[in-house]
């Protein structure tokens, strides 16, 4: 294996970085992504340790296997908390081709309340209405024991949020789970600002809730495929060097 297979997924996977980046959503060398390469999921790339997401290309990416035994001890070895995070992740649940995790400002803040749920203030947040899981039994970093824990809670929802911690998005596809990590940093952007104005919310019915977030899969299919294609087109002009 050589660091141009599954070059696709690499580019792919760089631009992802690299927006994360510019809409301010990574926390210094911190936070991972990865995303399966494998039909059962256990080999993925990810992101090296100690790199910016600024300056991730795709050619940096390391592939792993989740079932290898001597990971830690390679020269390149991933970040401990991704190996063990994203690893077991892949290593449970297939179905989970691409997995994102990050400390982004407004979804860390709701992670950090008792309620953590995110109410149907506007169509954003009607978009994950009964769409989310919330782990409120944080024990530490996501090594060892946490990392397997956490793997347990992967369902058929698209967003973890992990309590005391961050946000974890897992989906289909690289376009389709950033679109939804950006639509979520968004949602929970406006209902901690409602908050703060300490006033009554607006809050949807469920049945309108339950419409919208029907409208947003069904109506808008491909929505994330045209959002991460004008991403990459923007990047194509700004900063190449991503696909490099």
């Amino acid at each position: 294996m050589t660091n141009r297979d599954y070059w696709d997924l690499r580019v792919d996977l760089a631009c992802a970085f690299r927006w994360s980046a510019r809409l301010g959503m990574h926390e210094s060398i911190a936070n991972h992504f990865s995303v399966a390469t494998s039909a059962d999921g256990t080999q993925f790339l990810i992101n090296p340790k100690g790199s910016h997401f600024s300056q991730i290309r795709a050619s940096d990416l390391l592939l792993l296997d989740a079932s290898a035994p001597d990971t830690m001890t390679r020269p390149d070895a991933p970040d401990p908390s991704a190996w063990a995070l994203h690893s077991a992740l892949h290593r449970r649940s297939p179905k989970s081709r691409c997995v994102l995790h990050v400390h982004s400002k407004y979804a860390t803040t709701l992670a950090c309340l008792a309620d953590s749920t995110l109410p149907p203030i506007d169509q954003n947040c009607m978009r994950f209405y009964e769409r989310v899981v919330i782990d409120d039994a944080f024990e530490g970093m996501g090594l060892g024991g946490e990392a397997e824990r956490v793997s347990k809670l992967v369902g058929d929802k698209p967003i973890l949020l992990m309590g005391n911690h961050g946000v974890m998005v897992i989906g289909p596809s690289i376009a389709q789970a950033f679109d939804d990590l950006y639509y979520f940093e968004r949602a929970c952007e406006t209902y901690i600002t409602a908050l703060s104005t300490g006033q009554a919310m607006r809050i949807a019915p469920p049945a309108v809730a339950r419409q919208t977030c029907r409208q947003w899969t069904d109506d808008y299919a491909g929505f994330g495929d045209m959002h991460f294609a004008a991403l990459r087109r923007i990047l194509d002009g700004d900063e190449p060097t991503y696909a490099r």
